[in-house]
């Protein structure tokens, strides 16, 4: 969760990289990672207000990544993915310089380890159960809602 804070050294290191940033709803995003429990690798993400702010940082960090280098980084909205994966995806591959290949829309079916948090969520197609899952905890949210400036 805190690769943006390297982008600039990454454009200098790897000018020709390719960037894709996943944007969800700011709540959501928020709220999987303070169900997650990272434990000590994501320290903000053990507190809903440390949380908001840690959001908005990335936020203001990537809009001034987006008017620094314009075009290095692509955002695609979860959402968006979730409607059309399949339109988002060609997004993404011509991008990256890539031929579009419909296996792409199998991940799920990868058989290869996986060492990520979301490893359960890899071995499933595309679901939108997460999608404003945070609005049946709206009432405990307070803290994190104050903290993205959003009024409930």
């Amino acid at each position: 969760p805190g690769n943006f804070q390297f982008i600039g050294l990454i454009y200098l290191m790897f000018p020709n990289a390719k960037i894709i940033n996943c944007r969800r709803d700011p709540v959501d995003t928020c709220l999987s990672c303070y169900k997650k429990m990272f434990q000590s690798a994501v320290p903000y993400s053990f507190d809903l207000t440390e949380l908001g702010r840690y959001y908005r940082l990335y936020d203001r960090m990537m809009k001034h990544w987006h008017d620094v280098l314009p075009g290095y980084v692509l955002d695609v909205e979860y959402e968006n993915l979730l409607k059309n994966p399949e339109q988002e995806l060609r997004k993404v591959l011509e991008f990256c310089g890539l031929e579009f290949n419909p296996a792409c829309l199998e991940f799920h079916k990868v058989e290869r380890p996986i060492n990520t948090a979301s490893v359960l969520q890899v071995r499933k197609p595309l679901y939108t159960d997460s999608v404003q899952r945070w609005k049946k905890y709206q009432s405990r949210l307070s803290p994190l809602l104050d903290a993205l400036g959003i009024t409930s």
